[in-house]
């Protein structure tokens, strides 16, 4: 797809305004795909725990990597030397020396954990890689302590593919020690300040799960709270306070909105902290030594912090006063004097800032994209809207500048499903408003942060009522006069890609083209692929999307049923899952569609994208493929992402009449 070259500012500013006509030219200047698709300049920051040095990923060669601020004036210094995907995560270890970070090898989600030494450069692999075991493995970094400021936990599937059990990993001599197996129904360990497992999430044959904990690092786990399936997906565990007694929890047993809870271990009781009656706490804020929680994110139209801590009142007031925008405390050193703040907003870069406590000072450390400023970027406004059954959905709308109404309008739908669209800078809006169409993203029914009511509605709904909300926000839309009704689009990744196949199958006539990338197209054949390391979600699976019949017990238990095998309600739940499938509606499709896929997405099959691609050739029906070798779910790599984009600006242009750069 390229060179994996820094773009050259230059030529990106001579290509400002080259576009296509269309009926209702804007008067702005096209913002380049490269700027708004490609690396950011510099993200991620993060601060040494003793304050010492700041860290941060950006490109080298095209490739984000993991760099040094410089100090007193000196140059900022590149740590590490990846020429793959690209860094997406790093942290600091307490010895203030190493930097933990992980990788896969071109999209495979088979992470390894790498070590970089600051003082040295040294860098190293610390866990097996698919040649040392005879399965893919995969690693997760699970915790580490300021008393043992070498060592790290984390999880690893060396023993069996299927479980993620809990290691002891030396980053220095590189010494990896299992101190606690799990089974094929645990998820999510539990560890307390000490480095001790003090218990974990267990899957239950309902759909529902359960939380085991012990009192120290040895004996038997004993169930401690159980939540049903309904109040399961915004439940669970976060952390311990310092004292290792006091485990703060979320939780939505007997009420609707997930809210925060102190749970105290030794006698089994809780106390409340912070709650919203509509919407879940989603994020915690705490105190780097007491692991005390502070505040309490609730994401609304905007998201809100909760003051949970009085000291902290005042330090939320003034960065509420420095910038616009969103506030995220992304670090703390030890001695919390020194912050690295986050400040998003709809229509401008990312801001990192150093923020002094004590001085009340702040320091500028970066824009993420600094090359945003001064191009015609528009604002976010939430929505709101009544589905056809009555119940009340939420969204953004984003509009072009200058535009006479109504404008042709992209439907782009979230993927997860079970996630949310929110308020902040969207790269995919913005390119959408700028090249001359409104941006609608619906929170649909199955969405997260809303409360269970609003998540458990889509539980068998995928194609459903799911993708009805969509339909009625495209009504909506129409009815308000912002969207031309002849020129309509749906755009999505992942379960966004399935619900743009769904679009284009079962409201035939509501789009004029759809864009499906990493997209599941047959409910049967995705349920019957799903990684190895999902065996503790099967029946979350049945519950939320649809069962898919499996062997119960023996050597087969836990694989797809084969067809021989079947019983009368085995076949009633296939039928189910294909009614519910784009590729057995496929005689319907009659729109032009663009598909995007990864080779090695262990999520969404390769074979879900092709299938339903040779399926619309065998019609005749106007498809462009485009398949990606070196991704996995979803388009990492710069280059791929600008040439996909690149593609759709194109398609969007023929199909709604639109703007689009050249290419």
């Amino acid at each position: 797809m390229g060179s994996r070259t820094p773009v050259n500012i230059l030529i990106l500013a001579l290509m400002l305004g080259i576009g296509v006509s269309c009926s209702r030219q804007q008067t702005v200047d096209l913002i380049p795909l490269e700027i708004l698709f490609g690396n950011p300049t510099q993200i991620q920051a993060r601060i040494a725990h003793d304050g010492s040095n700041i860290s941060y990923l950006a490109p080298y060669e095209g490739v984000l990597n993991i760099w040094l601020k410089g100090k007193d004036g000196d140059r900022d210094h590149r740590l590490t030397n990846d020429k793959g995907m690209g860094i997406r995560y790093h942290m600091w270890m307490f010895d203030n020396e190493h930097i933990l970070y992980i990788q896969d090898k071109d999209g495979d989600e088979n992470w390894g954990v790498h070590v970089v030494n600051v003082n040295t450069g040294e860098e190293r692999l610390l866990t097996p890689t698919d040649d040392e075991v005879d399965h893919s493995v995969r690693a997760e970094l699970y915790a580490t302590d300021e008393d043992e400021p070498t060592i790290a936990l984390i999880g690893l599937n060396k023993r069996d593919e299927r479980i993620l059990d809990v290691y002891r990993l030396d980053v220095v001599t590189g010494d990896l020690q299992l101190i606690e197996e799990g089974t094929e129904s645990s998820y999510k360990w539990v560890i307390d300040n000490d480095l001790n497992v003090r218990g974990y999430m267990h899957s239950n044959s309902d759909g529902g799960s359960s939380l085991f904990l012990r009192d120290g690092n040895e004996g038997p786990f004993e169930e401690a709270i159980v939540w049903k399936s309904e109040d399961e997906m915004a439940s669970g565990p976060v952390w311990f306070k310092e004292d290792n007694r006091i485990l703060y929890l979320l939780d939505s047993r007997g009420r609707n909105s997930a809210a925060l809870y102190a749970y105290d271990t030794l006698i089994g009781e809780q106390e409340l902290l912070a709650e919203d009656s509509m919407y879940d706490v989603t994020y915690l804020m705490m105190h780097p030594v007491t692991k005390e929680a502070q505040a309490a994110l609730v994401m609304r139209e905007r998201s809100e912090w909760i003051p949970l801590d009085d000291d902290i009142k005042e330090d939320l007031r003034r960065l509420s006063d420095n910038a616009r925008g969103e506030i995220w405390i992304t670090a703390r050193t030890m001695d919390d004097k020194q912050w690295i703040v986050y400040y998003g907003a709809d229509n401008a870069s990312g801001v990192y800032y150093l923020y002094y406590r004590e001085e009340n000072r702040f320091e500028k450390l970066f824009d993420t994209y600094p090359e945003l400023a001064d191009l015609p970027l528009v604002t976010m406004q939430p929505i709101s809207f009544t589905a056809s059954d009555g119940m009340e959905l939420h969204g953004y709308l984003t509009l072009p500048s200058n535009a006479e109404k109504p404008v042709p309008l992209v439907l782009t739908v979230h993927g997860g499903p079970y996630a949310r669209d929110h308020w902040g800078f969207d790269a995919d809006a913005q390119w959408l408003a700028n090249r001359g169409y409104a941006c609608l993203q619906v929170n649909f029914r199955g969405s997260t942060g809303y409360g269970k009511e609003y998540l458990n509605a889509g539980d068998r709904e995928w194609g459903g009522r799911m993708q009805d909300d969509l339909t009625d926000a495209v009504a909506w839309a129409i009815d308000q006069g912002i969207a031309d009704p002849e020129r309509v689009a749906i755009f999505g990744a992942s379960y966004g890609g399935y619900a743009a196949l769904s679009g284009a199958a079962f409201t035939p006539d509501l789009y004029c083209c759809a864009i499906s990338l990493v997209g599941p197209s047959n409910l049967v054949t995705f349920l019957s692929s799903i990684p190895p390391y999902w065996a503790s979600f099967q029946k979350a699976f049945d519950i939320r999307t649809g069962r898919l019949p499996r062997y119960e017990t023996g050597e087969m238990a836990g694989l797809p049923k084969a067809e021989a095998d079947w019983t009368e309600q085995d076949k009633a739940d296939i039928e189910f899952l294909r009614s519910r499938s784009p590729l057995y509606s496929v005689d319907n499709i009659r729109i032009p569609m663009l598909i995007g896929q990864g080779a090695n997405d262990v999520r969404v099959k390769q074979s879900e994208s092709e299938q339903i691609v040779k399926a619309l050739e065998l019609r005749g029906i106007d498809v462009e493929y485009a398949l990606y070798p070196d991704e996995g779910h979803g388009l990492n790599i710069p280059e791929n992402r600008i040439d996909f984009f690149l593609r759709a600006d194109a398609f969007l242009a023929q199909h709604l009449g639109g703007r689009a750069q050249k290419k």
